[in-house]
């Protein structure tokens, strides 16, 4: 787990869904072949409008044709962000397309649960709304210790409280639940299992 975050915002609403995550359509791709793995990536939140309907800075692509991996490392949300089905592509591909933390009011409980369990990114829950500040294209830095977002504009910035990671860090900073478990000597390690 990184200590600092930079990266530019992109900005969803409220209720982003699983199926605007990653699209149905897209998930005969393997995850474990590394070469199909990558459309995983090129198709993140392909399913959210991008005619400005439900964008707060009327819409723009989150990965560029032809790419695999987004400009952008921070998603800012609104409430209920990952909502829809329990299906663990949606916060792997936001992994894959090189998201290292989504910020929102609100998690969906099982897109949380496999966001911290996978290790895909930090899943940052905040007492702001975010979205009525932050554009997608605003640098932003994430102290993960102190739990702050900060905005930077031109000659300022402003800084936003999160809320504690609390018991999820420990699993966040091993990789993933598996690696959690096996430090914590819940299971056997890969080597005693041997």
């Amino acid at each position: 787990m990184e200590d600092i975050i930079e990266g530019t915002a992109y900005v969803l609403g409220d209720d982003v869904d699983t199926d605007q995550i990653i699209p149905a359509e897209h998930l005969v791709y393997s995850l474990s072949d590394p070469e199909e793995r990558k459309n995983y990536g090129k198709y993140a939140l392909s399913g959210v409008p991008v005619d400005g309907a439900g964008l707060p800075d009327g819409g723009k692509n989150f990965v560029n044709e032809g790419r695999f991996e987004s400009d952008h490392k921070i998603i800012i949300g609104g409430k209920n962000f990952g909502c829809g089905s329990s299906r663990e592509h949606a916060p792997a591909c936001l992994k894959i397309a090189g998201i290292k933390a989504v910020v929102a009011e609100s998690f969906a409980r099982i897109f949380y649960r496999n966001s911290v369990d996978g290790g895909f990114f930090i899943p940052f829950e905040t007492p702001a709304q975010m979205i009525k500040d932050i554009r997608t294209g605003d640098r932003l830095t994430i102290d993960v210790a102190k739990g702050e977002l900060t905005q930077h504009s031109e000659g300022s910035s402003k800084t936003w409280p999160l809320k504690p990671l609390g018991e999820v860090s420990e699993i966040i900073k091993a990789g993933n639940i598996f690696e959690y478990a096996r430090k914590a000597g819940l299971i056997p390690s890969a080597k005693s299992a041997g």
